[in-house]
């Protein structure tokens, strides 16, 4: 194979794990949890579980796992700590272990 092909190849296969909900790139996956936009760095996956719907207002999203998110009736708990209250459409983030809500942009 010549070099070029190679990196085309190459380049395609990233091209392919890159996408709005999953950038195997940069190591960063989201999806909405709820009402809730949920992103997790330091995740290197080539395909995300989707979140699931786990009780009438409960939901879980383990993308890694190192990542456990769980929205239990607005309560945030990640990775078995519990981080308080959402309030509707907050925003979270995970960041290499380290927890945000409504994290500046």
């Amino acid at each position: 194979m010549r070099p070029h092909h190679a990196l085309l190849v190459f380049c395609a296969i990233l091209w392919a794990g890159c996408s709005r909900s999953n950038n195997l790139v940069l190591g960063r996956v989201e999806a909405t949890v709820g009402t809730h936009n949920v992103v997790v760095t330091d995740c290197y996956r080539t395909s995300v579980p989707p979140p699931e719907k786990v009780g009438e207002a409960d939901y879980r999203f383990t993308p890694c796992r190192d990542a456990d998110v769980l929205i239990r009736k607005e309560e945030l708990v990640v990775n078995g700590r519990s981080y308080g209250h959402l309030k509707p459409n907050d925003a979270v983030l995970v960041d290499h272990g380290v927890v945000s809500i409504n994290p500046p942009a």
